[in-house]
This record gives C-alpha cells, sequence and structure tokens, in this order.
C-alpha cells in the first residue's frame, strides 16, 4: 500500500522519508497485527484513518520543538506516539504501556522504520521517573483517573512552546460531564472535525490543559 493519499491530503509537505516510513507503516502492523492483535480486525483496512491520521490530530493543535520530550501513556500499539515520532523526528517519544506483548509490537514497529527517537517501555506511567514536556493519550482512562498518574512528570516550562507543558488527549464524545468531575482547570477543546473532513472525526476532540492545576 502506497502513503494513503489522506496523510498527504492534510500533511503535503512530508519529506520522502517521512512518506516511505507511513507507507512502510501499514505492512509493519498488518504483520504484527496476526500476531499480536493490537488493532481491531475490523480497523486495520482504516489504519491511515482511523489510527494514523486520528494521531496526527495531536500535530495541528500543537509543534512539537526539537529536543522536546513527550511521553505517551497507554500508548498500545504505538498510538498516538509512533506518527507523531514520524512527524517530530528530532522529537523524542517515549512510548509506555502496562501490557507487555503491546511494547512489543511498539519496539519492533520502531525498529522496522529506523525511528531513532522512539523509547518503548513495558511500565505503568505513575513508575516512570523520567520528566517530560508534554503527555500524550488516546483515551485510555477517564480524565479524573488519567491526571493523578502523570501530574508529577512535567519538566519546568521551557519558554518557546506555544503551549505551556501539559497534555494533549485525544477523545470522543459528549465531554462534559467527564470534565467537570475532573476537576481539570483550563480545558481547551479542539474538535478534529476543524482539521479533518472525514465522518470518523465529527465527534472526536484533542483536549489540551496545562501540566500545573
Amino acid at each position: 500500500m502506497e502513503v494513503n493519499h489522506i496523510l498527504l491530503k492534510y500533511f503535503p509537505n512530508l519529506s520522502k522519508q517521512q512518506q516511505a516510513q507511513f507507507d512502510n507503516l501499514f505492512e509493519v502492523y498488518v504483520f504484527w497485527n496476526a500476531q499480536i492483535n493490537v488493532i481491531s480486525r475490523k480497523d486495520i483496512d482504516l489504519l491511515y484513518e482511523r489510527h494514523i491520521l486520528h494521531s496526527l490530530a495531536i500535530a495541528k493543535v500543537c509543534t512539537f520543538n526539537p529536543q522536546a520530550q513527550v511521553l505517551d501513556v497507554g500508548t498500545g500499539g504505538g498510538f498516538p506516539g509512533i506518527p507523531l515520532a514520524i512527524l517530530f523526528p528530532e522529537t523524542h517519544f517515549t512510548l509506555v504501556d502496562a501490557i507487555g506483548k503491546k511494547i512489543k509490537v511498539v519496539s519492533h514497529v520502531a525498529e522496522a522504520l529506523s525511528l531513532k527517537n522512539v523509547t518503548a517501555l513495558h511500565s505503568r506511567a505513575d513508575k516512570i521517573n523520567k520528566k517530560f514536556d508534554f503527555v500524550v493519550s488516546r483515551a485510555v482512562t477517564s480524565l479524573k483517573e488519567f491526571y493523578p498518574w502523570i501530574h508529577n512528570k512535567f519538566t519546568p516550562q521551557k519558554k518557546d512552546n506555544k503551549f505551556k507543558n501539559g497534555v494533549l488527549y485525544l477523545k470522543g464524545g459528549d465531554l462534559s460531564d467527564e470534565i467537570t468531575q475532573s476537576g481539570l482547570k483550563n480545558i481547551q477543546l479542539f474538535p478534529i472535525k476543524n482539521f479533518f473532513d472525514e465522518d470518523f472525526f465529527e465527534t472526536k476532540y484533542v483536549l489540551y490543559f496545562p501540566a500545573k492545576q
């Protein structure tokens, strides 16, 4: 499968290397998904829309600076971390998941694509000792449960970032009650339908909130 036109539609400035890496993702995930199921069988043919492009919605909200450190919590098969690592090759991404077989897939995918800016760790997020500029994740749990895992994982604020150090979280549906129950302040919602035309994104959002609450 060639680089899906859906990526070039929204990210027309991908380098040849990035195009090749995104191109290779399909074959690599089909191979590993047959051995260790990390993507639902019905979704594998929609990999570019429902997983890769969905992950890259974060990039429409926030451009990560070179040398920035980003933690992907509950990465599963590598989303959103792997697509973001391709798009931001000078940013370092640490992908963590509590399920070892999923991290095995992530490690093999990163190796197959020669991603030097990815570290894959079999761990719970709250056990990670390192500090990060940003945390990203894709709907691993409620916001109320999520924030305590990562509240102390942030580096001091850097002046050159568009956003203050914080969280970029992919979520869908009516989030009003969840946001209220979380007690988190200064949450910004970015509807993904404003970035991408596909119906899949109609009720999906990128949520941002700063590290300090």
